[in-house]
């Protein structure tokens, strides 16, 4: 997945890709990946290509983020992914998101405990902000959209913060 705008644009889902996006960024203090597609479609409609999108993009896309970058990564820094609500809150057609967000979960609790030099590693997972509802509300039936500020001040502390291994729910 390339998006166009920014300095620096790499295919997360492209692990070596990623590798040569950080030897062209240098030293860094903290990666936030807000990347990742999944699919929405129901279950009974998913094919395993389509539910690999979702595996491949928006979990090993994030993670190979952290594994390309744990040796550039300055010491006590910070990586933080990004998850969602499904996976606590599902809805129709989100199992491919749901897996993923459940997966980013797993994968930060347990590589906290293995990151060098007092890095941190967390997941942001934010329920649907108020600013999609106009485009996605239909799919959140009965959620509460989350304000934009509070997703924001939940990245700030992953990122300043002392926490490791944690998902920080935004509801």
């Amino acid at each position: 997945m390339v998006r166009s705008g920014g300095d620096y644009q790499v295919d997360i889902g492209d692990f070596d890709a990623e590798k040569v996006f950080y030897g062209k960024v240098g030293a860094i203090d903290a990666v936030v990946s807000c990347a990742g597609d999944a699919r929405f479609l129901s279950l009974a409609d998913m094919e395993q290509d389509q539910f690999m999108v979702g595996l491949q993009q928006k979990v090993m896309g994030q993670v190979n983020l952290v594994l390309a970058g744990m040796g550039i990564i300055a010491a006590n820094g910070s990586f933080t992914l990004t998850s969602g609500v499904l996976d606590r809150d599902p809805t129709r057609m989100g199992s491919n998101a749901a897996a993923a967000n459940g997966a980013l979960a797993g994968f930060v609790q347990s590589a906290a405990i293995e990151m060098p030099r007092g890095v941190s590693v967390n997941v942001v997972s934010p329920g649907m902000l108020e600013v999609s509802e106009p485009r996605y509300g239909a799919w959140f039936v009965g959620q509460k959209p989350v304000r934009s500020e509070d997703v924001r001040l939940a990245y700030a502390k992953s990122v300043e913060g002392a926490r490791t291994g944690q998902v920080a729910i935004v509801a």
